[in-house]
């Protein structure tokens, strides 16, 4: 063994950091936390001041036997974790489970993995900081006794298996609140006016009304003095600016940029991010910082010059704004900036050139802008029009983006001052102001960033638990259409049309769910405190303040705590029919009854009626593209009309049409069959049992044989041909006939596959 063992926390690591060391230091891998709180059960004792119960998990008991092994025979061993606080808890949890002793135990932290910044490491080591470590514990404690005592109460009072999170429930309130500012908004109807002139050498200038017009009325009588009017340029603005690089990226940043330009979800990039940096490609990806090293600005000034020339150079430092910005020591940087290309795939690649484009752009010149304004006058209103362009007359740092560095945008034609023009033709054209944007998985992001909601390490696993829980969805909103009106000027006529708009469709948004909604209502109703934007901004200052050792981590969980459990303990008072918020949507005709809309059970539904009435209560689940909050009475009534009876089966079975979780479908005895896009209020008969010979058809192609005594079938299935008897699957052997299987053959086969679940979850590479 050798005399130096170091534990990093990554295989992929731990490889790239055994090129760097000698043959006297053996690199091993922790594969990320060994200790955690167990998965079940509080596993924090709050009475003898928050003391976690930690256990090594079961996946890494091999992991630890080898480690402390490889320990007890190294003279030095050297904790090279991540430089965060999470990477400082892995380095303690190790010293803690292998019970290292601090006189052969040494932390070192690099902020690249590059041969320079391993030995510069090695002749700097430290002590563990305990202060980050308690730091890191806080956050894992507030965030169990959170979890833990909240998400029984929405079991019991809204739906089993309902979960709330101190960031995750605060980023869908952000996501609910957004949906419902979108559908309470009305939109503000203005008129905007384009023309097209054409110039004495018959160059062509398009031109918008500096007016915005409230009204048909007034973009009308604005159109008919412009069509009688003599239009001449009335002036002639040439405006010099700049434009300056932004600076290098943060975490939150790269996310956003990522998701803009390359289309990655926040977790796809880390990932790739994090591959990147294994490798020794870029530096630490988890960081709120914008600072970059001495080293690294000259080494990507020299690398401009070189490239491009001295007049692109600009070496500059950016100030890091966000608060509490102690995550990491550098920006997210290329290693070595003269490797204009890196990563071990298509996607690495394109992660690397955007990290690369940035990094080096931050040390580039402004662009230089000329901006150029032409005003147009019309004679007989004081009304004017304007069209406006740029030239990029220097590219500096947009040179680092190629085809993005365009020289012109809306170039405009040389012109002076009393120039007279010729009106072509001029629009006006209805518009209707935007309701708020929904979020995206980026814009989610730069929100919780601006609220200081949160920290890097925590944007991309939050934004994928409220879509795994079901709380959030990433869907595609169908925009409809609306009423557009037309004003054009015709032969100096105003010639009036209305056309049909597309609305467009709002695509890969962050759209709330009915199970979200009500969640969030009830927890801000019961539980405003744990979901408040303050507070948990301030929560995350105080993780800031442990960190720096201020706080002693068990006094701030003391102080959240008995409010909090105060709280919960009151929630028992609360009813479940209060906990639903059942809103009402008005009274039945027919009936006299009330109808109203909730979420039960079985999520989102229709109920005609009161549990005290003499007559019960009727139910309808609320269909796909309908919600709670905007489910309308007429709506609710065409619901109560299904289970539909299309007719009898000739043995006397009903055949029904109907709309259940995943869409409509037909029902026959105890069968059922999709209605596809068929509309299950008027679906015929017919129809149905055209869809009903189909699906027998098919099922029968399925079956290649049976036998019905023992409930045993073989199936052609999505993989192959395979053995059920309900409960286990089977596969067949590729040198066996699946027609010629006998019963025994059948059952020897399911007796020796594994029961469902049993099998072996892939490993991604």
């Amino acid at each position: 063994m050798s005399k130096n063992l170091v534990i990093v926390e990554s295989p992929a690591k731990a490889k790239t950091i055994a090129k760097y060391l000698g043959k006297d230091f053996t690199v091993k891998s922790s594969f990320g936390h060994i200790r955690d709180l167990p998965k079940k059960g509080m596993s924090v004792d709050i009475a003898n001041n928050f003391t976690p119960a930690y256990e090594v998990t079961p996946d890494k008991k091999k992991t630890v036997a080898e480690l402390r092994a490889a320990a007890k025979t190294a003279e030095m061993v050297w904790l090279a974790s991540d430089e965060d606080r999470e990477g400082e808890a892995i380095a303690w949890h190790l010293s803690e489970v292998l019970k290292l002793k601090p006189t052969n135990t040494k932390r070192i932290v690099f902020h690249e993995i590059t041969k320079p910044a391993i030995e510069a490491a090695v002749k700097n080591p430290r002590a563990l900081d305990v202060a980050l470590v308690n730091a890191q514990q806080a956050r894992r404690v507030l965030d169990r006794i959170v979890g833990y005592e909240l998400s029984p109460v929405l079991w019991k009072k809204v739906r089993t298996g309902l979960s709330a999170g101190r960031v995750q429930s605060v980023a869908v309130r952000l996501i609910v609140e957004r949906e419902r500012d979108i559908e309470t908004f009305t939109p503000e109807v203005t008129f905007k006016v384009t023309a097209l002139f054409t110039l004495q050498d018959g160059t062509e200038l398009k031109a918008q009304a500096t007016t915005v017009y409230k009204n048909e009325a007034s973009a009308k009588t604005f159109l008919e003095a412009l069509a009688t009017s003599e239009c001449q340029i009335a002036d002639v603005a040439k405006t010099p600016g700049t434009r300056s690089p932004s600076a290098p990226f943060t975490t939150s940043t790269l996310q956003q940029e990522a998701s803009r330009k390359l289309g990655f979800s926040p977790k796809q990039t880390m990932m790739l991010a994090q591959r990147l940096y294994e490798e020794g490609k870029i530096t630490y990806m988890r960081t709120d910082s914008v600072n970059l090293s001495t080293i690294a600005v000259a080494a990507m000034a020299e690398l401009v010059e070189k490239t491009y020339g001295k007049d692109y150079v600009q070496a500059r430092k950016f100030k890091t704004k966000a608060a509490g910005a102690q995550e990491a020591h550098e920006a997210i940087r290329p290693t070595n900036a003269t490797e204009l290309e890196a990563g071990a795939d298509a996607q690495q690649k394109k992660l690397y050139k955007l990290i690369w484009q940035r990094a080096v752009a931050s040390q580039m010149t402004p662009a230089k802008i000329e901006k150029t304004t032409i005003t147009i006058a019309a004679s007989k209103t004081k009304d004017t029009l304007e069209a406006k362009g740029e030239v990029v007359q220097f590219p500096g740092f947009l040179k680092v983006y190629g085809d993005s560095a365009k020289k012109e945008e809306g170039l405009l034609p040389e012109v002076a001052s009393g120039d007279p023009l010729t009106l072509t033709t001029a629009e006006a054209e209805q518009a209707y102001s935007r309701a708020p944007a929904r979020y995206t998985e980026a814009s989610l992001v730069r929100k919780l960033e601006e609220l200081g909601i949160g920290r890097p390490s925590t944007y991309a696993p939050t934004i994928s638990t409220v879509q795994d829980r079901g709380y959030v969805e990433k869907a595609d909103v169908v925009g409809g259409e609306r009423q557009v009106i037309r004003l054009k000027i015709t032969d100096g006529a105003i010639d009036r049309t209305q056309a049909v708009e597309p609305i467009p469709d709002d695509k890969g948004k962050m759209v709330p769910t009915d199970i979200g909604k009500v969640v969030t209502d009830f927890l801000i109703e019961h539980f405003r405190t744990v979901i408040d934007y303050d507070f948990t901004k301030d929560v995350e200052q105080e993780f800031d303040d442990i960190a720096d050792g201020k706080v002693a981590w068990q006094d701030m969980l003391s102080k959240f705590y008995g409010p909090f459990h105060k709280t919960v303990d009151g929630a028992a008072d609360i009813s479940r029919a209060e906990a639903m918020q059942s809103r009402p949507l008005g009274t039945d005709p027919k009936s006299g009854r009330p109808v109203s809309a909730r979420f039960g059970r079985y999520g989102a539904m229709v109920q005609m009626g009161d549990a005290e009435d003499e007559e019960k209560p009727k139910f309808a689940s609320i269909p796909s593209g309908m919600n709670i909050d905007t489910i309308t009475l007429e709506q609710a009534l065409e619901l109560f009309k299904l289970p539909r009876v299309l007719g009898v089966t000739d043995d006397g079975q009903n055949i029904e049409a109907n709309i259940g979780r995943f869409g409509p479908y037909i029902k026959i005895g105890s069968g059922y069959v999709s209605l596809g896009k068929e509309d299950p209020y008027r679906v015929t008969l017919e129809t149905a049992q055209e869809l009903i010979k189909a699906d027998t058809e098919k099922r029968a192609k399925m079956t290649i044989q049976e036998f019905p005594d023992a409930g045993i079938k073989v199936l052609n299935g999505r993989f192959g041909p395979y053995i059920t008897d309900g409960k286990k699957n089977a596969k067949i052997p590729k040198d066996t006939e699946p027609a010629k299987l006998t019963l025994e053959d059948c059952k020897k086969l399911l007796e020796a596959a594994p029961a469902r679940g049993a099998r072996k979850r892939r490993t991604r590479k």
